[in-house]
């Protein structure tokens, strides 16, 4: 999946995905990696960050992840400074709302609960 972020982001972004949910960076070809943006994996999750010069932050339309050692993760992204905004629509899952860096939406949800 692909969601967009401003030109220069890529450290910040970095610093969330990586230090924060895990993900490993991974390298794009050359001839991609000189457009910006970043390409992050975990798991079976792709995650593929492109520069948009035109960029508004995605507020409905979301990338849901389920995350091991949900709790940890929430604790992590609120001592970094991220709200988490947690959601009990669906019965039985533990899951949360966060915004990345640069204000994309992104959907959290326990690894351990039946979905």
């Amino acid at each position: 999946m692909q969601v967009a972020i401003p030109p220069g982001c890529e450290d910040r972004c970095d610093a969330f995905y990586v230090d924060l949910l895990n993900f490993a960076a991974l390298e794009k070809p050359p001839t991609l990696a000189q457009r910006g943006g970043r390409w992050y994996r975990r798991g079976d999750a792709t995650l593929h960050l492109g520069v948009d010069a035109q960029f508004r932050p995605a507020k409905k339309a979301h990338p849901a992840f389920a995350v091991d050692d949900y709790d940890v993760v929430l604790r992590q992204l609120t001592s970094a400074g991220y709200e988490t905004v947690p959601d009990d629509a669906v019965p039985g899952v533990r899951r949360c709302y966060v915004e990345d860096p640069v204000g994309n939406r992104l959907e959290l949800i326990d690894a351990a609960t039946p979905r």
